[in-house]
């Protein structure tokens, strides 16, 4: 069994893009590689400045059979594949599903992930607060966030080049981050030592591959429709802004606090102006709040946010990788959404969606506008097209109804509950 943690630099976001489009920029590098074989003393492999990564390793990390151990193991997987392909091609070997090439990665089968088996046990999703729950002596080092921002992230641009901090300018820094690298393994060797008397069962992993499977595959994108989208709803904006400004005289229609203040001066006093608020003000209201609240709706929208993050989730070959986290949530194992979230994607109610979008393609505001009138909730409404499925292939829409209240509600033999969702009735 090997454990590993690495250090990496990218000058994309990966809060925002996830690790697959993180790893897909071409200014992706591995900086550090810690490692330990067996529990055996922490080894630190500085690739920054040309040390290679033993072969003996290398083979190992395309063999199944041996076991790779990480916490948030699917960081590790993805980077690693992408530097093993570009680096090492001799030890790298995608891996294929049913004839369809699910992407170049190393295969899931063979690595498991630490956070997983804290997860399984009701524990937290960081090494940091998993170490603390657990007391562990060799505690994540604290500098670590800051020599991250430092070594790993861009400093400036030059020309549309990023620039990173050299180690060689920075050689005491760059001991530390090395120490803090190394630090990382021990804690998770640790970690894993006190989780090893609660083993994740079998299935369980291989529930855990499927999901590394789907991730890898991803789901394709639009980019034509999402980047029209995302023209089409700033002119929308701008547009909405420009008539609350005139209706209102209020400098700024997104500040809650200049539009409560109109509101109050117009003899309306509500509590808030969130969405359900809003809806049941427009019932009373009278002109021209009636119309500000409606557009005040409009401005709010904040789904037609997925075409952006369709924008930075995508990797080069337009697939939207890492949508979803396994055992997200750990009291019930359910999978958690990731980026877009597309467990939570607005529904469409319009007829002609074809059409809707093809015109929406063509990015011509006025006359999406002139068709539809609300082009924000036009543009909601077709962020589900904005997904491709493979040639002769279809995507089907489906959902369990509060699946989750349902099971809990028969494992504790709740038959008032059971008796209501039978019926039909709205149990919240």
């Amino acid at each position: 069994m090997i454990t590993i943690d690495i250090e990496t630099k990218s000058d994309k976001d990966i809060a925002k893009c996830g690790v697959y489009a993180y790893a897909d920029s071409p200014y992706f590098d591995i900086l550090l590689f810690a490692y330990s074989v067996d529990g055996q003393p922490v080894q630190v492999v500085d690739t920054a400045n040309g040390e290679e990564i033993p072969e003996n390793i290398l083979a190992a990390l395309a063999d199944e059979n041996v076991i790779k151990r990480a916490f948030n193991v699917n960081f590790e997987r993805v980077c690693l594949s992408k530097y093993l392909r570009e680096n090492y091609p001799q030890y790298f070997q995608s891996y294929s599903i049913a004839e369809d090439t699910v992407g170049d990665y190393l295969d899931p089968k063979g690595w498991h992930c630490s956070m997983i088996h804290a997860r399984t046990l009701g524990l937290p999703s960081s090494l940091a607060e998993v170490g603390s729950v657990l007391g562990i002596e060799q505690q994540k080092m604290t500098e670590g966030k800051a020599l991250i921002k430092f070594f790993c992230t861009p400093y400036d641009a030059i020309d549309g080049v990023p620039q990173f901090h050299s180690p060689k300018d920075y050689p005491e820094k760059w001991e530390i981050f090395k120490a803090y690298n190394k630090r990382d393994v021990e804690a998770e060797m640790e970690i894993d030592k006190k989780l090893s008397r609660f083993p994740v069962p079998d299935f369980l992993w291989e529930e855990f591959y499927l999901d590394q499977e789907i991730n890898d595959r991803g789901i394709l994108v639009d980019m034509k429709l999402a980047d029209a989208a995302i023209g089409l709803d700033a002119e929308a904006k701008e547009e909405l802004a420009t008539k609350m400004q005139r209706l209102t005289g209020v400098e700024n229609p997104n500040s809650v606090y200049q539009l409560l203040d109109w509101l109050e001066s117009r003899g309306y006093k509500p509590d808030s102006l969130g969405k359900a608020q809003v809806k049941e003000l427009i019932k009373t209201a009278e002109e021209p709040v009636k119309s500000v609240l409606e557009m005040r709706l409009q401005l709010s929208k904040s789904s037609v946010k997925k075409y952006t993050a369709m924008k930075q989730t995508a990797c080069r070959d337009h697939r939207a990788r890492g949508m979803f986290s396994f055992y997200g949530a750990s009291r019930t194992g359910r999978w958690a959404g990731r980026n877009i979230q597309l467990q939570n994607l607005p529904q469409n109610h319009l007829e002609d969606l074809t059409e809707a979008r093809e015109l929406v393609k063509t990015g011509s505001f006025d006359d999406v506008q002139m068709i539809y009138d609300d082009v924000p909730d036009t543009l909601s409404q077709l962020i589900r097209t904005a997904f491709i499925p493979r040639p002769g292939m279809k995507f089907i829409v489906a959902d369990f109804s509060a699946i989750e209240a349902r099971v809990i509600a028969w494992l504790a033999d709740e038959q008032w509950r059971m008796d209501a969702f039978a019926n039909g009735e709205d149990i919240y």
